[in-house]
């Protein structure tokens, strides 16, 4: 879309993805997060894999539109991290985030100012930021399938059937209008991991199991570090109409920890959040956020013996694997 030039876009929304494929680790997503403060001071973290920026001042310093300066700090990104970027640029954070959804790494979509509307119109309902599944599939069940629909409808209408805040929230959003700005922050202390399949993978099993392997692989790394996380992120990357979609969620752990059986369940608890029925899912990544030494980390005693021989277990599973290779023990859901 067009919009460059004098009373352009000035916000960028940017997706980051290693030249290889997959999620830039800790050290590196945080390298990235400076590379941008080089532009600009006024930089919100998205983690796992993102970042918003408010280029307002960078536009003018470097002389460039907001497809230019995407293009260069792309290449800075791929030369220093070797990671890709695929980048939204818009007028608000909320058209820049929609837009980077659409864009293919390595490439930059640019929605105009005044064009969000337009842009956003054709895609499904589910796409619209803060409409989850169940919204989704109330929305659709009264013909509002579309954010243009949404969009057209009358604002009433949809107030009776979501309730008035949320109905006027996705009114304004379904008509590009967003009055949120670009938070400076850092990014969270936190470890990732992904799984990706090689093709569209729709069993619920198969998601589960890359579940599985991750939690247990960031229990692991948690354990041999001495930390434990506050909460856990879980992001399905799947197909939908207009190509490819992320969902990304997180949910506050009952308190902090690096079993992997309580990583498990409440990544488990997310996924199924989702109601991803028979998605087409391409990928899967999980975050530890909230890092903290686990020396300091209190544990509720429960009196269960299952618990404390799970945890025992994985004592013995975390010695094995450092003598013998991440692959000496696996969960009986991992085997092959």
């Amino acid at each position: 879309m067009s919009g460059d030039g004098e009373g352009g876009p000035d916000i960028l929304c940017l997706r980051f993805r290693r030249a290889g494929g997959g999620l830039p680790d800790g050290a590196g997503y945080a390298g990235l997060l400076a590379l941008l403060g080089a532009f600009t001071p006024v930089v919100e973290a998205l983690p796992p894999d993102g970042a918003l920026a408010d280029v307002s001042g960078a536009l003018r310093y470097f002389g460039r539109d907001a497809r230019g300066l995407a293009s260069l700090i792309r290449v800075r990104a791929l030369a220093l991290h070797g990671v890709d970027c695929a980048i939204g640029a818009a007028g608000s954070p909320l058209a820049a985030r929609m837009a980077a959804r659409r864009a293919a790494p390595g490439s930059t979509c640019v929605v105009g100012r005044g064009e969000e509307a337009v842009f956003l119109a054709p895609l499904p309902v589910a796409a619209l930021d803060g409409v989850g599944a169940a919204t989704a599939r109330t929305l659709c069940g009264y013909g509002l399938d579309s954010v243009g629909r949404i969009a057209a409808a009358p604002l009433a209408t949809l107030q009776r059937i979501v309730g008035v805040r949320t109905g006027r929230d996705l009114w304004e959003r379904a008509n590009g209008i967003d009055r949120s700005r670009v938070e400076p922050n850092a990014a969270a202390r936190s470890i990732a991991a992904e799984r990706s399949f090689p093709r569209d993978e729709l069993a619920p099993g198969e998601h589960r199991r890359a579940l599985l392997s991750l939690t247990e692989e960031l229990g692991a790394r948690l354990r041999g570090e001495g930390q434990v996380c506050r909460a856990l992120a879980v992001s399905v990357r799947y197909a939908d109409r207009t190509g490819y979609a992320t969902l990304t969620r997180s949910r506050t752990l009952r308190e902090p920890t690096a079993h992997s059986a309580a990583l498990t369940a409440l990544a488990y608890r997310i996924h199924e959040s989702f109601g991803l029925q028979r998605a087409r899912v391409r990928g899967i990544a999980l975050r530890a956020e909230g890092l903290g030494d686990a020396g300091r980390a209190s544990h509720q005693l429960t009196f269960d013996p299952a618990d404390e021989r799970a945890r025992r277990i994985e004592e013995v599973a975390d010695l094995l694997r450092e003598k013998f290779g991440p692959d000496a023990v696996k969960p009986a859901g991992l085997a092959a």
